[in-house]
C-alpha cells in the first residue's frame, strides 16, 4: 500500500466513523429524547460536532507539513493553558511567571521540537521551567497561597504544554522501515484516544449504570469504560498497518494509551470540580479546548515514550 493510498484509506475511515456516530447521536436525540432537550444526549452531540472540527483542523495541519503540525499544537497548548490558568488561584505577584509561561516557556518548547533538539525539549519544562518560574513569584514577596499558586502554574505548563507537545514530537522519531510516515503515528494516537472517548460516551449513554467516580465525573461509567477501551484495542489492532506495530503490539499500545487517556480525563475533571466549574471554557462546542484534549494530555507522553523506546533508533 502506497503512502497516498494509506492516507486516503485513513481519511475515508475517519469520516465514515464520524458520520456513523453523528447518525447515532441524531437517532438518540430523536428516539430517546423525542426531540426534547436532554442534557446527556445533547452533550454527546456537542462533542461529536467538536470532533468534526478537530478532525478537519488536524487534517489540514498534516497537509501543511511539519511546520503546520507544530504551529497547530502550539496553538492548542496556548488555548488550553489560558483556560487552565483562567480559573487558577493566581495573584498579582505571579504576573512575571505567567508572562514567562505563555510567551517564553510555551513557544520555546515548540521551537525545540521544531528544530529536533530532543535532549533539551524533554527536560526544559520539567526541570528548568519548574525551577525558574517559582523564583519569579518569590521575588515579588507575595507569600499568600504561594505553594498553591506556583504548583498550579507548574501543573498547567506540564499538562497543557509539555504533555501535548509530545504529539508533534512524534515527527522527530527515527523508526527503521517507517521513514516519512511519522504523521501516521499522530493519526493513530488521535484516532485511538478520541475513538475510545466517543465509544465511552456512547456506551455510557446506552448502557451505563455503574458510575466510576460520581463526585468527579458522573458521566463516566464502568460500562462506558469497558466499551471504550475494548473498542480502542480492536481499532488499534485493525489500524496496525499504519504503524510499525504488529496487530498484537498495536492492541497493547492502544490499551496502555487509552487507559492513560481515560484516567487523564478523570484527573482533569477532578481539577474542574475543585474549582467549581463544569467546563474549562466555552471556545468549542460543548466546552473548552482543554475539555476536548484532556484525554490526549495524559495519553500523548506515554504513547511517545513507548514508541521511542521500543521502535525508534
Amino acid at each position: 500500500m502506497t503512502h497516498f493510498q494509506g492516507t486516503l484509506l485513513i481519511a475515508a475511515g475517519v469520516f465514515t466513523l464520524l458520520i456513523a456516530v453523528s447518525a447515532l447521536g441524531a437517532w438518540l436525540k430523536l428516539v430517546r429524547a423525542e426531540g426534547s432537550p436532554h442534557a446527556l444526549i445533547d452533550n454527546m452531540n456537542l462533542r461529536i460536532q467538536a470532533w468534526w472540527a478537530m478532525t478537519i483542523t488536524i487534517g489540514l495541519a498534516l497537509l501543511a507539513g511539519r511546520i503546520g503540525v507544530v504551529v497547530l499544537f502550539a496553538f492548542v497548548s496556548f488555548t488550553a493553558l489560558r483556560e487552565f490558568l483562567t480559573i487558577a488561584p493566581t495573584r498579582r505577584g505571579d504576573h512575571q511567571s505567567l508572562v514567562m509561561a505563555f510567551f517564553v516557556a510555551l513557544p520555546f518548547q515548540y521551537f525545540l521540537i521544531g528544530v529536533e533538539w530532543h535532549d533539551f525539549y524533554e527536560v526544559f519544562i520539567p526541570v528548568y521551567a519548574f525551577l525558574f518560574l517559582p523564583i519569579l513569584s518569590a521575588v515579588k514577596s507575595d507569600t499568600r497561597n504561594f505553594m498553591e499558586r506556583t504548583g498550579t502554574i507548574q501543573w498547567g505548563l506540564m499538562v497543557t504544554v509539555f504533555c501535548i507537545s509530545h504529539i508533534p514530537a512524534l515527527l522527530n522519531l527515527h523508526i527503521p522501515g517507517h521513514e516519512h510516515r511519522n504523521a501516521f503515528l499522530i493519526v493513530f494516537l488521535v484516532l485511538i484516544v478520541q475513538g475510545a472517548d466517543i465509544l465511552h460516551h456512547i456506551c455510557s449513554r446506552l448502557f451505563g449504570k455503574h458510575q466510576i467516580a460520581p463526585q468527579v465525573s458522573p458521566s463516566k461509567t464502568v460500562e462506558g469504560f469497558v466499551g471504550g477501551i475494548a473498542t480502542a484495542v480492536i481499532l488499534g489492532a485493525l489500524l496496525s498497518w499504519m504503524t510499525p506495530f504488529s496487530p498484537g503490539e498495536a492492541a497493547l499500545v492502544s490499551l496502555a494509551t487509552t487507559l492513560m487517556g481515560f484516567f487523564g480525563g478523570l484527573v482533569l475533571s477532578a481539577m474542574k470540580r475543585d474549582r467549581g466549574v463544569k467546563d474549562w471554557g466555552g471556545n468549542i462546542e460543548g466546552g473548552g479546548m482543554l475539555d476536548r484534549v484532556a484525554s490526549v494530555c495524559f495519553a500523548a507522553p506515554v504513547y511517545f515514550h513507548i514508541v521511542r523506546h521500543w521502535w525508534s533508533t
